[in-house]
């Protein structure tokens, strides 16, 4: 618990150095430090993610046992494990996103020239942006109007089940924001937590992860 708090000091501490790097201008620190607020509030997220699905697995296995060995069912396991599942699609969503993971056919892409790569990329982006308020706005509509209902088997508001819909929504259109106006740069990998690989971020490895990939598929053919 000590070392927790300690961590957490030591973070705070050094955040006005990594909000305020060297060299960055008025603009640049302004900049640098939206993006600081929003990458610890995606790096909350990312651990609540975990703690989710580590629920969902504890609350299905529970809901085995009992109904296999002890011939009794957790009457709201289903329906808490559902929401849970909800809840990680969503978040998953803005993930995606943020690691550019999400399914592309890049077939007929390729064989574009570079300048229309481009301009598609960021036509790509913008859908992305929209698609975001999508989930915002319409996010925020749906809660509201299932806050009333009740679910089933827990009585907790229908709309819990829809939470994370805008909060996926604002991370996706920050994600394509830094993308589409190159922002990238003054977003803070040291938040993003674990460090592996020999001080390696996870995206870098799933960039290099993604070129091994890329260059053993041309070595097959």
């Amino acid at each position: 618990m000590v070392s927790i708090v300690e961590k957490i000091k030591n973070f705070f501490a050094s955040a006005p150095a990594e909000i305020c790097k060297p060299g960055y201008n008025v603009l640049e620190k302004i900049v640098s430090g939206i993006t600081f607020v929003f990458d610890c509030i995606y790096r909350v997220l990312l651990e609540f993610a975990k703690l989710v699905i580590l629920v969902i697995v504890i609350i299905v296995s529970c809901q085995v046992f009992g109904r296999l060995v002890l011939h009794k069912s957790i009457m709201w396991s289903e329906e808490v494990a559902l929401l849970l599942m909800v809840w990680t699609a969503f978040i998953a969503m803005a993930i995606g996103v943020e690691k550019e993971l999400h399914i592309a056919i890049t077939l007929f892409f390729a064989m574009f020239p570079k300048k229309v790569q481009f301009v598609i990329s960021k036509v790509n982006t913008l859908a992305t942006i929209f698609f975001g308020y999508i989930l915002l706005f319409y996010g925020i509509k749906l809660v509201k109007m299932t806050w009333a209902s009740t679910l089933p088997a827990t009585q907790w508001p229908a709309g819990t089940a829809y939470c994370m819909m805008p909060v996926a929504g604002i991370f996706i259109i920050y994600f394509a924001l830094t993308d589409l106006f190159g922002l990238k740069k003054y977003r803070h990998s040291i938040i993003e937590g674990k460090e592996a690989s020999g001080g390696k971020t996870d995206q870098q490895i799933i960039e290099e992860m993604r070129a091994g990939n890329t260059i053993g598929g041309e070595t097959n053919v």
